[in-house]
């Protein structure tokens, strides 16, 4: 089953956690074993698992991807947005997450993120929810 979440952006660069918003889609189709692929159809954004405990982490993210990424260099790529597409592919496009008891399993201080590089705008994240063969 195919689900699809609308995100909407405020800023060039963004980190936002979509944990809940994945968390409330698996409560509402029942799923209770399986795994949810979350994927972005999108060239300048990604998707990630990381702390969510703590906000400095996507900060730090966000610097760290500037500092080898800069968003103004000697890019080939004529729409300005190359560092936006490198980003992206160094983050990745999807997260697997397996779902046990109708729950993610993540780690006790992870959650899933969608990173924006550049936005703003309304990005789309697909779900791919597999329930197990016995669920």
């Amino acid at each position: 089953m195919l689900k699809r979440l609308e995100v909407k952006t405020s800023s060039r660069i963004q980190v936002i956690d979509i944990t809940s918003h994945i968390k409330s889609l698996l409560k509402s189709e029942g799923m209770s074993s399986g795994h949810i692929i979350v994927f972005v159809p999108h060239t300048t954004c990604g998707i990630t698992i990381n702390e969510n405990a703590d906000p400095s982490v996507k900060q730090d993210m966000i610097d760290v991807l500037n500092t080898l990424v800069p968003e103004n260099s000697e890019y080939r790529h004529l729409e300005g947005n190359s560092d936006a597409h490198i980003k992206s592919s160094i983050i990745g496009s999807s997260a697997s997450v397996f779902v046990e008891a109708g729950a993610l399993v993540l780690g006790t201080w992870q959650g899933i993120f969608l990173t924006e590089f550049d936005g703003p705008r309304i990005r789309s994240v697909l779900l791919k929810m597999i329930p197990d063969s016995t669920t």
